[in-house]
């Protein structure tokens, strides 16, 4: 489906309300300096001796007067759509940590099928936030429309796609999907998370390719791991211990094949970029 056509304010609000809010109002405040810099220009007068240069006098002296027109009007229109565009963020925030608070207290599968998409996909982004993140939301205008996510580690990037199927597994072809926009944008990983389980071969396909698959299960007990937490500040226990790569925060995995499989052991949260394991004592 096309995408409605929009005015370039909400556009401006749109940007707004997907980056982080303390992100937008650096930026109104960077546009409005910027704005009123070309508003506050002096005009210069156009004293032409030389009848050659009357031209090229004449241009400047418009493109001058063009620029201070621009900024005098947009250092009032730019600015404004732009904190909107934070309100709204801050105020998803809010939601997105309630939610979070709200399934960690009730850990349970019909919590996350009785959500709206979209508040599934703010919960996710709240988790990953909360796991030290910088997010991006991304989410397109209907349910499920390519990536959801996009997340930062310093210079790595990562996509999420979020899918809240409450019958079908999630299958081969939407993780195929995130693995060529992947190649596309550059992210070094990806993740898929869903209220629900994948499919053998979407397992197959995902395995080794730098992706990985967040079932329901999962998901619940990453809510859990980081209930009651602030973002970027999750403190290690004295139980869990750090990835002997980088000395991040480690979760408890499940070995899925191998001579190993059922078998549990720690794993780097900041898998796929860092591989780093331990094993349980």
């Amino acid at each position: 489906m096309a995408r409605k056509k929009t005015s370039a304010l909400e556009d401006l609000m749109e940007i707004g309300m997907k980056l982080p809010w303390q992100a937008s109002v650096v930026l109104a405040l960077v546009a409005y300096l910027g704005f009123h810099y070309l508003a506050t220009l002096p005009p210069v007068p156009t004293v032409i001796s030389d009848p050659k240069q009357m031209g090229p006098a004449m241009s400047a002296t418009i493109l001058r007067q063009f620029a201070i027109t621009v900024g005098t009007f947009l250092q009032y229109l730019v600015p404004p759509a732009l904190l909107i565009g934070a309100a709204i963020s801050a105020f998803r925030r809010r939601r997105h940590s309630a939610l979070h608070q709200s399934v960690a207290s009730s850990p349970n599968r019909n919590a996350l099928e009785q959500m709206s998409w979209r508040e599934f996909e703010g919960l996710i982004s709240e988790v990953f936030r909360r796991k030290g993140f910088s997010v991006v939301e991304r989410g397109g205008s209907a349910p499920d429309g390519g990536v959801d996510v996009e997340l930062r580690a310093g210079k790595d990037k990562y996509l999420v796609q979020c899918k809240q199927w409450k019958v079908t597994k999630v299958g081969v072809a939407t993780v195929r999907e995130l693995y060529g926009v992947m190649a596309a944008e550059g992210a070094v990983g990806g993740f898929v998370v869903a209220s629900g389980e994948f499919t053998e071969e979407a397992k197959r396909f995902a395995d080794g390719r730098s992706i990985e698959l967040v079932p329901t299960d999962v998901l619940l007990r990453l809510v859990q791991q980081t209930a009651g937490e602030m973002p970027a500040t999750i403190a290690l226990s004295q139980d869990d211990p750090a990835c002997p790569k980088c000395g991040s925060e480690m979760v408890m995995r499940t070995a899925r094949k191998g001579d190993n499989a059922g078998a549990a052991f720690w794993g780097c949260s900041r898998y796929p970029a860092c591989r780093g394991t331990r094993s349980v004592a």
